[in-house]
């Protein structure tokens, strides 16, 4: 059952649309998903995450069931006195938005400010210096301007991909601790400390300076994610983290499958549920991307073959072919989404992405994004037709080469 304040409508799509309305006991918290009309919109308490339900002069509105639209209510001219109007508002996401449509993951500044304010409101007062740096310090490693190391050169494992599973990362934190009892938060410093994580989990892929001949950073696939774990011990005590590095360094290992999650030694309960985040997040963020399935074809086949993923020479000689070509992996992704991904997310990373829905007030548009994408796979997979698969795709890495 909704929560008080909620509408439920269903429509011509055969599902329902539930929005808005926040949980009993439920803390607000800052968020970028606001009405583009805001004089004549007005949130009042409610978490400005969610669209609200339309209850204005005692009169309830339902909203309609397309998942982009929404009602905006609005008193002007047109109607009887005292009536309000609602009209239909449609959002089409764009491709270097997130799941929300109102943060540009492609800018390291954008998503920065997001999560400053999100964890600014959750625990006032805090200093997130170090987190701000972090961030700086982010843009320009992935730029090439970090001191010994040159520019990212992975197209699919770009700086996107980063800041979109660190926003998701934001989310699942907040969501954690706006809904638990005050001792079983993670806190503020914990809560840096998974972003600083989220930050460099994939930052084995670039190359060190000594590295130029180096084809392309994929072909550290592989490894990647213990080359992000040497930097991080490395980085963290720069920022004042010393205590937490190695802490840090094993996090990012929630993100790969370099070792099994139950092999990972940490003994700290929340250290571990943060790491579980981190690797959920990792997940989440890539896969509900709007470009997903067409960066699978033309950019993570291409990283698998160089990484000697797509197909392996074993030590005695016989070649274990994983994904003969880039459709091949593209009639593969279904099966790794549901028997991989999902078993991992829910089973090895404990669940985490209940904090989706603690953090959106119920609603999940990371899942409801994936869905989409898979639905289209599988239907362009069931037609025989993977030329459906026809968005424009690109890569910041492509941009940063260019720059270089």
């Amino acid at each position: 059952m909704a929560p008080d304040g909620n509408v439920r409508r269903r429509g011509r799509l055969g599902r329902s649309l539930r929005v808005g309305g926040l949980s009993r006991k439920a803390t607000s918290g800052p968020e970028e998903w606001l009405p583009p009309h805001r004089e004549s919109f007005r949130p009042g308490t409610q978490n400005p995450a969610y669209r609200p339900a339309l209850a204005f002069f005692g009169v309830k509105v339902s909203l309609p069931s397309h998942p982009s639209a929404a009602i905006i209510p609005s008193l002007g001219r047109g109607g009887p006195p005292g009536r309000v109007r609602a009209r239909l508002v449609m959002y089409e996401r764009l491709s270097q938005n997130d799941v929300t449509n109102r943060v540009n993951v492609e800018n390291p500044y954008r998503v920065r400010d997001a999560v400053l304010a999100l964890f600014g409101t959750r625990y006032p007062g805090e200093d997130f210096a170090p987190l701000a740096r972090a961030f700086d310090d982010f843009h320009a490693l992935f730029e090439g301007r970090y001191p010994g190391y040159l520019h990212c050169d992975t197209l699919y494992h770009d700086m996107r991909h980063t800041l979109d599973m660190s926003l998701a990362m934001a989310r699942l934190i907040d969501g954690h601790d706006r809904t638990c009892a005050p001792p079983d938060r993670l806190g503020p410093r914990r809560a840096m400390l998974g972003m600083l994580a989220a930050l460099l989990h994939d930052c084995g892929y670039l190359k060190r300076a000594s590295e130029g001949r180096v084809e392309n950073g994929a072909v550290f696939t592989k490894v990647h994610v213990s080359r992000s774990a040497d930097f991080v011990k490395g980085y963290l005590p720069l920022i004042g983290f010393t205590a937490e590095a190695s802490t840090a360094a094993k996090l990012v290992h929630f993100t790969g499958y370099e070792m099994e999650i139950a092999d990972i030694q940490i003994a700290d309960p929340k250290d571990r549920l943060l790491g579980c985040m981190v690797g959920t997040a990792d997940l989440i963020g890539q896969m509900s991307d709007r470009m997903y399935l067409e960066k699978c074809r033309e950019f993570l086949y291409r990283e698998f073959v160089l990484g000697q993923v797509a197909r392996e020479t074993t030590h005695d000689g016989r070649e274990i072919v994983r994904y003969g070509s880039p459709e091949d992996l593209m009639l593969k992704t279904p099966g790794f989404y549901e028997y991989v991904a999902r078993v991992r997310i829910e089973s090895k990373l404990a669940g985490a992405d209940r904090f989706v829905e603690a953090h959106f007030d119920g609603q999940n548009p990371y899942q409801r994004e994936i869905d989409r994408n898979m639905a289209f796979l599988r239907g362009a997979i069931e037609d025989g037709d993977l030329q459906r698969l026809r968005r424009y795709c690109y890569s910041l890495s492509q941009r940063t080469s260019r720059a270089a």
